[in-house]
């Protein structure tokens, strides 16, 4: 897996988890369990790669020239 989430989409990424997954300690009943979805946001952040970055080819990672 090469990387392709670049440093500010992953920050983005891991706000965006860490709010859903708060969501599991704020709503109600079963409508928490939505919350579980971060989990997917802060898998990709701290992996550094996207699967849908990967199929489509976008790359978000700074070039660096060598």
């Amino acid at each position: 897996m090469k990387e392709n989430v670049g440093k500010v989409d992953r920050i983005v990424r891991a706000v965006i988890g860490i709010v859903l997954l708060a969501l599991l300690f704020i709503l109600p009943g079963n409508a928490k369990y939505i919350g579980l979805i971060g989990i997917i946001p802060l898998f990709t952040a701290v992996a550094k790669w996207c699967p849908l970055y990967s199929l489509f080819g976008i790359n978000t990672c700074r070039r660096v020239n060598r």
